[in-house]
């Protein structure tokens, strides 16, 4: 086996997001435009990084796809029918929030790309100006001494705030002033999104009427009818979340509203591809009890858990098993942080660290966002297109690149990847890329490019290198593109030989539930094992019982392909990916050539067989995903 280098082209995608407002109450659409109509099975996802769990919308060719969706979505998202053949991606949002206000993520997700983002979308909703406050304005014209009174105390209602935490502390404070004397008989109430937070009536706080979520952990201050301090003491804050204190008469008729947006930051955690552990911090100075519980979650399970003095091994989700450690006397010492060893790209997500009480009640909560970079090398481009017109190498091309050694990070064996990019794509960069190519011996491979045209319109096209360089120039559309170098795995066999491996080893003990699908080119079912267990009827009839993969391939991380009796046609690239959770945790590209026996007659009528190597995919050749 040797390896050889692919280029993949890829469109450089805008990281800032647009912004737009609108008011509480109202409908409001998102747009997002992409070419979806050349993708194998796409989908699109509408989605919050700020919330668990994230999704907003899901789109697939059959329909809505809402199993998934964030309960405070319910019922107020919609996308066109016919969205995925149009292209017109937009989502639909009816009777906003206030909680509503943040960034919104379009993207697309097809099985032979993963997930690309498209567009984001900061929306920011507005309260509305209250019918009530017009009407004080109005009295303000007739009487000006106390119109002027009235018009103050209106300001101060409209008057909101904004509080920001780290994620872990121990409490905080949400503030709301009152600046008059409230009647006896008010009733103060704390409220979430769509939950009672704390009640606050007859002169007494009203737990019974509080959500069980927030049971024990608020606190107001007393006499708070008088003049001065409504505020609310959360013990601990969460997640992000927008919170509103009004006020009512026994008429239940609002005299103040205010509403604090609270913003509980998450720390990010970021490591290399490779490292042998990393830790996600939590410390803290709160005197915890020696019956308490700390559990860690990741978005796939729990990560780690301890209780009764020791580690749960037997709560932990089987992706974690034998990867985490925490440290010793960690009630005493404050230090719950987590140690996850031989961490990749299957662990980007976020972790929660909850601590219990005995009695099940929350104490402390922290989020960490945990991101483990691949490794990437960023090149100019002159280094990348090092070369003239007449395949020469130039400065600084002189020797090829050097493959780096394989880590697993990414899961994807000995894959690694060299990013480079280019303001706009020419037909000269093609002439550039072919001669690059066929010094270093490199093929190049475009999967999806960016098109923005003259008239401003921005779409996602499949890569095609040769239809792209045509379109671009002067006066007509630009091409924003980046390409990817990939070190993929070779495999050369002989025609007429008995099986070939086709070699794919990563980390032990993956996931019990995970599925492992491996498929040609032409996206045929290959291989498909899932539930513990091969599945035949799920191979496309060209390769029924010519395939093999090992026994507990799982727990062993050895997912290589043994293919019986390899022909000519069988060359070409064959990739493996393994899914948990509908997330993809491993992936593999291997590259198979199979070299035909042609019959050569010499000078002496003799006929000898001899081997030629056939090389299945052509420099440049058209591909879409």
């Amino acid at each position: 086996m040797k390896m050889f280098v692919v280029f993949v082209i890829l469109l450089h995608v805008s990281q800032h997001a647009s912004a737009v407002e609108s008011y509480e109450g109202d409908s409001f659409t998102l747009s997002c435009q992409g070419d979806t109509s050349r993708l194998f099975d796409p989908s699109v996802v509408w989605s919050r990084s700020d919330l668990s769990p994230p999704t907003v919308h899901q789109r697939q060719h059959q329909g809505d796809e809402l199993k998934d969706q964030n309960q405070r979505y319910s019922g107020r998202t919609s996308m066109k029918t016919d969205a995925l053949q149009t292209g017109d991606l937009s989502l639909n949002l009816t009777n906003l929030q206030l909680s509503d206000s943040a960034t919104y993520t379009c993207s697309i997700r097809d099985e032979m790309i993963g997930q690309i983002r498209v567009t984001d979308i900061q929306l920011q909703v507005k309260e509305r100006f209250p019918s009530w406050a017009k009407a004080l304005l109005v009295l303000l014209v007739l009487l000006v001494v106390s119109g002027g009174l009235l018009f103050h105390f209106r300001h101060y209602f409209m008057s909101g705030y904004k509080v920001e935490v780290e994620s872990g502390v121990e409490s905080v404070l949400l503030p709301c002033q009152a600046i008059v004397c409230l009647p006896k008989d008010a009733k103060v109430e704390w409220m979430d999104s769509y939950r009672k937070v704390h009640v606050y009536k007859n002169g007494s706080d009203q737990p019974e009427e509080q959500d069980q979520f927030y049971k024990g952990r608020t606190k107001m201050k007393r006499n708070l009818l008088e003049p001065g301090d409504l505020s609310l003491t959360l013990k601990p804050p969460t997640d992000t979340e927008t919170y509103t204190c009004t006020v009512y008469n026994s008429r239940q008729n609002i005299l103040m509203k205010k509403a604090v947006l609270l913003t509980v930051r998450v720390p990010q955690v970021e490591v290399d591809s490779g490292v042998e552990s990393v830790q996600l911090p939590f410390n803290t100075t709160l005197h915890l009890p020696e019956d308490a519980k700390v559990e860690w979650m990741g978005t796939s399970g729990k990560a780690h858990v301890y209780k009764n003095g020791s580690d749960q091994p037997e709560e932990q989700d089987q992706f974690f098993r034998d990867r985490t450690k925490m440290n010793e006397d960690l009630l005493k010492t404050g230090d719950l942080s987590l140690t996850l060893k031989h961490p990749t790209d299957g662990d980007n997500k976020t972790y929660t660290c909850t601590v219990y009480s005995r009695e099940g009640n929350l104490v402390l909560k922290r989020k960490v966002e945990l991101k483990v970079r691949e490794n990437i090398e960023v090149v100019s481009k002159a280094q990348a297109v090092g070369v003239t017109h007449r395949g020469e190498p130039g400065v600084e091309a002189k020797q090829p690149p050097k493959c780096p050694t394989a880590t697993g990070g990414s899961g994807a064996g000995d894959t690694n990847t060299t990013v480079g990019l280019f303001h706009s794509l020419t037909k000269t960069h093609k002439v550039q890329f072919e001669e690059v190519g066929a010094l270093f011996g490199i093929r190049f491979v475009p999967m999806w490019i960016r098109m923005v045209s003259a008239s401003g319109r921005d779409r996602i096209l499949p890569g095609n290198l040769s239809k792209m360089s045509q379109s671009v120039g002067p006066g007509k559309d630009r091409a924003y593109a980046a390409f990817i170098v990939k070190f993929l795995t070779m495999v050369e066999v002989e025609e007429g030989a008995e099986s070939v491996q086709l070699p794919f080893k990563t980390t032990q003990n993956l996931p019990e539930d995970a599925e492992v699908k491996w498929w040609d080119s032409s996206c045929n079912n290959v291989h498909v094992y899932k539930n513990g267990s091969d599945h035949p009827h799920k191979q496309h009839q060209v390769y029924r019982d010519r395939t093999k993969m090992n026994e507990d391939l799982l727990k062993t991380g050895d997912l290589s392909l043994t293919l019986k009796q390899p022909t000519e046609r069988d060359s070409g690239e064959y990739r493996c990916r393994v899914v948990s959770k509908n997330i993809w945790i491993r992936y593999k590209s291997v590259q198979l050539k199979v070299k035909g026996r042609v019959q050569v007659q010499d000078q002496t009528g003799d006929i000898r067989n001899r081997s030629s190597s056939i090389d299945p995919t052509p420099l440049m050749a058209d591909q879409s995903v």
